[in-house]
């Protein structure tokens, strides 16, 4: 199996691209495996937090396998592998609750936009973010593009894409793509750890935050505050929030 998914007892979901001998590139087959699991993940009730990896300590994901893409060099299959991508990486993109990608190593190409697709990125200090489509005579083609000009703005997002060479952890820190740096090789459990704190959250209030933020994102200003509001009164309401106001009341009281 080239791509495995995991839940756990306490919500946090695993998905792994498990190609470790093409340094976790993605084949056709791949790819269509990984928007099956993605498009069952939209329903699957179990998962509060999802964390994206590469299995082993030297790729996340390298991208598209050239060795099988080399057959595949028509209009047509390009359109079929950006459109099924594309779509997979906004359907990823629009879980409602929040994915982190652990990245060891290498993600470069289509493995960057993959990140990318990611809420959270967790990078060890051996890893290699690499936006190097322009190398190959290519831009991104599954989202990529957009989502660097969102995260780091349009000078940068151009300079990143013309230099074309990998970030080291410390450039990808210092762009606001990644807060997070372990050793070598634990990134997985830097992810781990994160989401084991979220899942200690009110998941309402957790969604609710992701929406609000993606809101922004996607919608104008005014609109986005709209949204912003229309979430906060069920939250209000909700028994997180009494349970803390009755904690609250008690300590006030002496209880």
């Amino acid at each position: 199996m080239t791509l495995r998914c995991e839940v756990n007892t306490d919500g946090v979901g695993i998905l792994t691209i498990a190609r470790p001998q093409r340094r976790n590139a993605l084949d056709s087959a791949t790819m269509r495996l990984l928007a099956d699991t993605i498009q069952a993940l939209t329903t699957d009730s179990r998962v509060r937090v999802l964390i994206v990896t590469g299995e082993g300590e030297d790729a996340f994901c390298s991208g598209g396998d050239l060795e099988d893409l080399s057959g595949r060099l028509s209009a047509a299959d390009a359109t079929q592998m950006i459109e099924l991508m594309g779509e997979t990486l906004l359907r990823l993109e629009r879980l409602p609750y929040p994915v982190i990608a652990a990245i060891n190593g290498y993600a470069l190409g289509g493995g960057s936009e993959l990140a990318l697709a990611c809420d959270i990125r967790v990078v060890d200090q051996r890893a290699r973010l690499g936006f190097i489509h322009l190398r190959r005579g290519l831009i991104p083609g599954w989202g990529g593009g957009q989502r660097l000009l969102r995260l780091v703005g349009y000078a940068r997002a151009l300079e990143l894409l013309m230099r074309a060479q990998p970030l080291h952890a410390d450039e990808i820190v210092s762009l606001g793509l990644a807060m997070t740096v372990t050793p070598p090789g634990e990134a997985l459990a830097g992810a781990l750890t994160l989401a084991r704190q979220i899942v200690t959250l009110d998941q309402a209030a957790v969604v609710a935050a992701k929406q609000m933020l993606q809101a922004g994102l996607n919608l104008p200003y005014e609109a986005a505050l709209a949204r912003e509001r229309s979430l906060f009164p069920s939250l209000w309401t909700g028994e997180a929030h009494l349970a803390a106001m009755r904690a609250f009341t008690e300590r006030e009281n002496g209880g």
